[in-house]
C-alpha cells in the first residue's frame, strides 16, 4: 500500500530550477495555493503547499508553468525536519510530484 495525493492549485511564486551536483538531475521547487471547500457565505480559504519535482517532471514544470498558472500535481507527501539556527526543531511537509498537468 502507498500514499497518493492529487492537488489542483495556482503556482504562487517563480519556479526555482536547479541542477543537482554530480548527477545533473533537474530539481524544481515551487509552491501552490489550493482552495479549501468552505460553507456558503464564508470567506475563501487556501492552503499553501510546497512542491518538489525531479528530472523530466521538473524540466517540464519549469518550461511550461509559472507564477499564477493553474496546475494539477499528482504525487506523494514527504515529511522531514531540521534544526534551525536557534536550535528549534522545524518540521517540513512537501509534496513530491510524480506527474503534472498545466491547466491554464
Amino acid at each position: 500500500m502507498y500514499q497518493k495525493v492529487v492537488l489542483v492549485g495556482r503556482i504562487t511564486r517563480d519556479i526555482d530550477l536547479k541542477m543537482a551536483a554530480g548527477s545533473g538531475m533537474a530539481i524544481a521547487k515551487f509552491s501552490i495555493a489550493v482552495d479549501r471547500q468552505v460553507k456558503k457565505g464564508e470567506d475563501k480559504k487556501s492552503d499553501f503547499l510546497n512542491v518538489v519535482a525531479f528530472g523530466k517532471t521538473a524540466e517540464f514544470v519549469s518550461q511550461y508553468s509559472g507564477k499564477g498558472k493553474l496546475i494539477l500535481v499528482d504525487g506523494r507527501i514527504q515529511t522531514g525536519h531540521y534544526e534551525n539556527k536557534d536550535g528549534i526543531r522545524v518540521n517540513t511537509f512537501d509534496i513530491i510530484a510524480n506527474e503534472r498537468r498545466v491547466l491554464s
